[in-house]
């Protein structure tokens, strides 16, 4: 039951890269720009992945009507999810000291990582509802309209992952290095249950 508990120690850890590193990326390219255009999105806030990528991007979402990109404080989010990830952390880390003094069984492990699932999944929902108000929100006295073939405004709306055309901008969006370190994170957590699993079993036979 140490070496689980030490292992969910850690895997709750690797949640506190996410004040350091990128929750998810957007890149946006297209012929006019050899450099994409991209934004870093972090759980505090929205940076550019160069200088003046916000800036530009801004620039030509005006043409088309959509909002610019929100400052941290326009945003409730930005203000929550660092306590959310901040809390979630400490408490993987608390059940796995208990778990290391035999104060707690290892199905708290698994207790940890369900409800860091469905807040990971609230999150998701919540980060898509975004993508479409922002995509799909547009300014009716835009300067360029564009219409389905059926007539509908077009929606700009980047993809959750994976790629998407948009006019003439390939957009890609995909985690980035804090979210891969979430992922691995949990991951630990599952392996922290399944050896904890494991050691009752034997304990019992």
């Amino acid at each position: 039951m140490k070496k689980a508990s030490i292992i969910m120690i850690i895997g709750s850890l690797l949640l506190l890269g996410l004040f350091k590193f990128p929750l998810w990326n957007i890149m946006l390219g297209a012929p006019q720009y050899p450099d994409p255009l991209g934004m870093n999105i972090y759980i505090d806030g929205i940076k550019g992945v160069s200088e003046f990528d916000l800036q530009n991007i801004d620039g030509l979402n005006h043409y088309i009507g959509m909002k610019t990109i929100p400052k941290a404080d326009e945003m409730w989010e930005f203000s929550m999810f660092p306590k959310v990830i901040f809390g979630m952390a400490l408490l993987g880390i608390i059940i796995g000291i208990l778990g290391f003094l035999d104060k707690v069984s290892y199905k708290f492990f698994l207790g940890w990582f369900i409800l860091m699932s469905v807040l990971g999944i609230l999150g998701m929902y919540d980060f898509n509802n975004w993508l479409v108000d922002y995509g799909g929100n547009l300014d009716p006295h835009a300067i360029i309209k564009v219409t389905n073939p059926d007539g509908s405004p077009m929606s700009y709306k980047p993809p959750l992952i994976g790629f998407k055309k948009l006019l003439n901008f390939d957009v890609t969006s995909l985690p980035h290095t804090g979210g891969y370190l979430m992922f691995v994170g949990m991951s630990l957590t599952l392996v922290a249950f399944w050896l904890g699993r494991k050691t009752s079993v034997k304990k019992t036979t």
